[in-house]
């Protein structure tokens, strides 16, 4: 209630006051005339402009919580390797950045002809980019520049040229027998043994970068025998 108000109806309530009494609340009355009180109330408008700035900060929080949650959950998922050297040519040039499927051999088995990246068998803490030639119980022939896989010959329009090693791999249960692409410049299964499955890391499926070089790995790339 305003105190002005008050004040009058006191005067008026109150007629028979002493002089004394009626004097004072005459002179409070002009005080709170000449010096009017002003409550503060908060308005709707600045209560809802409060709420707004921690809604927003709420916002900013749950976009930073779910960036994070699905940065885990994308590398979990998937990891980028960089191409370094030219045992993959021409399919993959040195420098490209390539897109790995690590759910791929969770839910699935390694296929003839996929692209897969592993931890090198003997340095673990070095990865490698081949082929999967030979998968377990196969036997693999390299022999006068072809390979063949179980008697057959495989069709690579993929590969640099033809091998010039000869050779005879049997793949046990457990293992894989991965080839470079550039057969006469890589390091793989024929100069340093079979992979052992629980090595890979995941399945190629993207060249990413250079954006020029951008690439599905499909599966008309996979090694087939010759019919």
């Amino acid at each position: 209630m305003n105190p002005l108000a008050v004040m009058g109806a006191a005067c008026c309530l109150f007629p028979r006051f002493t002089p004394g009494v009626r004097y004072n609340l005459a002179t409070w009355r002009l005080a709170l005339e000449e010096f009017p009180v002003e409550t503060v109330v908060s308005t709707p408008e600045e209560q809802h402009e409060s709420g707004g700035w921690v809604r927003f900060f709420l916002d900013i929080f749950e976009t930073i919580l779910l960036s994070a949650a699905l940065f885990l959950v994308i590398n979990a998922l998937s990891a980028r390797v960089r191409v370094d050297g030219f045992s993959m040519n021409p399919t993959l040039q040195n420098g490209e950045f390539v897109l790995i499927n690590r759910l791929a051999y969770q839910i699935g088995t390694p296929e003839r002809g996929d692209i897969i990246v592993f931890h090198f068998p003997l340095n673990p803490t070095q990865d490698l980019i081949k082929r999967v030639i030979g998968l377990p119980g196969d036997t693999v022939v390299a022999n006068n520049g072809s390979i063949l896989v179980n008697g057959e010959r495989l069709n690579e329009p993929y590969i640099a040229a033809a091998p010039a090693y000869q050779g005879s791999w049997t793949v046990p249960e457990g293992h894989l027998f991965v080839l470079g692409d550039n057969r006469n410049d890589s390091s793989d299964s024929h100069s340093w043994g079979l992979l052992p499955q629980d090595k890979v890391i995941g399945k190629a499926v993207l060249v990413y970068w250079p954006v020029t070089d951008w690439m599905i790995i499909s599966f008309s790339q996979m090694a087939k025998a010759s019919q």
